[in-house]
């Protein structure tokens, strides 16, 4: 699928990270939008619902696996990947319980992350992912 087409959706409390993240992606022809807080994201997803969310799961207010759980209740279709920090695989696993389609780890790697989008984007429907 050509990456410019992808509806992506990043949403993490650390501004700095976030932003530079979706100018690395804009670099490659992803278009993505951002917000920096769980009631942000879900106001986005309300006003145009993404293919994929790229979430952080530790935020001030409404938690990563919170916003996960609302959004799958609604938009069961969309696909969310959520980022963890280091040493905090056990939020990844939980996350992937709630209907996270994977979990990545801070730092993050750039291209790990536009192959995970682009499995989560190309997957079929109701394909569990390892």
């Amino acid at each position: 699928m050509d990456m410019n087409t992808w509806n992506i959706l990043l949403v993490d409390d650390e501004v700095d990270f976030i932003v530079t993240l979706a100018e690395r992606l804009e670099l490659r022809g992803v278009n993505a939008r951002v917000v920096h807080d769980g009631e942000a994201a879900l106001k986005a997803v309300a006003d145009n619902v993404p293919q994929v969310i790229v979430l952080d799961v530790m935020m001030p207010g409404m938690k990563g696996i919170e916003v996960l759980q609302k959004v799958k209740s609604e938009h069961p279709k969309v696909k969310v990947i959520l980022l963890t920090g280091q040493g905090k695989t056990r939020d990844g696993i939980e996350g992937m319980h709630h209907g996270a389609f994977a979990y990545l780890t801070k730092p993050l790697d750039l291209e790990e992350l536009i192959r995970t989008i682009d499995e989560a984007i190309s997957e079929p429907e109701g394909t569990p992912h390892a």
